[in-house]
């Protein structure tokens, strides 16, 4: 308390609207207020709780600046105060690799119990990164596993009694584990490889959030032609109707059978630059067919490069359909879907975890804490759900988002994987973020007034949709309830400033 030029003060667990606060309590809120919000300037220090604005502009060099510009707009992160580096004055200083000293409000720190096991699991984390790497390293080709079977073994018992003789500290020996067997192959090696589990991991997989009904046919591009050309794409309804049990292009889309999973127009602006790197990637379409049986089975792959003449002249593209026999077309349709597998898993990663849930969610947690004082009863709605969180942002442009920090050198956009997230950002919308809004702009729901949450699926074994719609339900019911005992008529929330 040494360190404060302030007195701290602390509340009751009581709860009160500015409004009805008591008198003698007003002028603490008030400061307690304006001490959070700081003055904008100076160095903040380890004991600071100072809840301030600032852009991303601390990843390292040759990245651009992010939230400052139409350009590259970004949600707020909040202010560490380092000083510029010399190189750019535009850039903030980074700390050295492996340090842990970020700046976040002394309150936001992690307690002693989960920085413990934060520090245990990730040094875990980090062996069972380490030994598959130092393999493909030391592997023929370099840097590449040599067979499925070689990833296999990573699963079996013999290399975590390996793993154990090579650790040197007692602490990584106890938590080390082998790596538990993925659901989906733990009765067949080769599960993963079907057409139906490819189409179900567009509902039940790492990223169930992107597939979309399928409203037109062919598929059409929203890139500006005059900058990109034409990007129809080039599936023809003769490709895929063999593989539609019946069904005609035409009636499958009128009666709500056709979706699409689309990586083409968010990847098609920075495939040049992301194949002159050492990754490798093609933009995707896929369509796939919801059947009789409540499944999907994929149709057909558009696999896409921009045209060798330039932007301007669209795109070249191969469609691939189904074949699992064990000829050179079956292990392309194999090579296809990893394609549409890996886009699928480094969207997930890059856009639905981090832009989506921890970057968007950063700005909120500053101006609650700005602006809603400990004991306004929002304030008290809203801060378990942001616990721990500026913290783990913090730790993630440290180590993970970084110029050449973890994100960058596992996800397939590699380097330009920020800047590409900021250009998708443009298109985030709050109000479109609630799940019945998102279900219904994807196409996967409809309206129904009959349902309980006034939508029905079209898809009805989509466990995303399905538990989430609980999930929302229950939660809106419980946030619509507290906020009804606080704010009785519409004029106190328009009196709460």
């Amino acid at each position: 308390q040494h360190r404060y030029n302030y007195d701290r003060v602390f509340f009751s667990n009581k709860t009160y609207l500015p409004s009805n606060t008591p008198e003698p309590l007003q002028p603490y809120r008030n400061e307690e207020l304006v001490n959070l919000r700081g003055t904008g300037s100076g160095m903040l220090k380890e004991w600071d709780r100072v809840y301030d604005y600032a852009v991303y502009n601390d990843l390292g060099y040759d990245r651009p600046v992010l939230g400052r510009s139409k350009d590259y707009p970004y949600p707020r992160r909040v202010r560490t105060s380092r000083p510029v580096t010399k190189r750019d004055s535009s850039l903030e200083r980074r700390l050295p690799p492996l340090s842990l000293n970020i700046y976040v409000p002394r309150d936001e720190l992690f307690n002693h119990v989960k920085f413990n096991d934060f520090l245990t699991y990730s040094a875990t984390s980090i062996v069972r990164v380490i030994i598959p790497e130092a393999a493909s390293l030391l592997a023929r080709p370099f840097n590449e596993f040599n067979s499925f079977e070689h990833v296999l073994e990573f699963y079996k018992d013999s290399d975590e009694e390996r793993a154990r003789e090579c650790l040197p500290w007692k602490i990584l020996k106890g938590q080390f584990h082998k790596y538990p067997i993925p659901h989906v192959i733990e009765e067949d090696n080769s599960a993963w490889r079907t057409d139906e589990e490819f189409g179900r991991e567009m509902l039940a997989g790492v990223n169930p959030v992107i597939i979309q009904r399928l409203q037109e046919f062919p598929p059409t591009s929203k890139l500006n032609p005059e900058v990109y050309g034409n990007h129809t794409s080039k599936i023809t309804r003769k490709q895929i109707e063999k593989y539609m049990d019946g069904l005609t292009v035409d009636d499958a889309i009128e009666n709500d059978r056709l979706f699409i999973l689309n990586y083409h127009d968010i990847l098609m602006p920075y495939l040049t630059r992301i194949n002159s790197t050492t990754t490798k990637t093609y933009a995707s379409r896929t369509i796939l067919l919801l059947q009789d049986d409540g499944t999907l089975k994929p149709l057909a792959i558009e696999l896409s490069l921009p045209h060798p003449q330039g932007y301007k002249h669209g795109s070249t593209s191969q469609v691939f359909t189904p074949c699992n026999d064990e000829t050179v077309e079956g292990y392309v349709w194999q090579l296809a879907k990893s394609y549409v597998a890996v886009n699928d898993s480094g969207y997930h990663q890059l856009i639905s975890h981090w832009l989506n849930t921890h970057a968007v969610i950063e700005p909120f947690i500053i101006a609650a804490n700005r602006q809603l004082s400990v004991i306004h009863p929002i304030y008290k709605l809203l801060q378990p759900h942001f616990r721990d969180t500026l913290y783990v942002n913090a730790l993630a442009r440290q180590i993970l988002i970084n110029a050449d920090g973890v994100l960058e050198t596992t996800v397939f956009p590699s380097k330009y994987a920020m800047e590409m997230s900021s250009v998708i950002y443009k298109n985030w919308v709050f109000t479109e973020q609630a799940l019945p809004a998102d279900l219904l702009k994807r196409g996967v729901a409809v309206p129904d007034s009959s349902q309980p949450n006034g939508l029905r699926l079209l898809i009805k074994d989509y466990p995303f949709a399905v538990d989430g719609l609980e999930i929302w339900s229950a939660i809106e019911a419980w946030v619509d309830e507290y906020c009804s005992f606080y704010y009785s008529t519409d004029d106190m929330i328009l009196d709460d400033t």
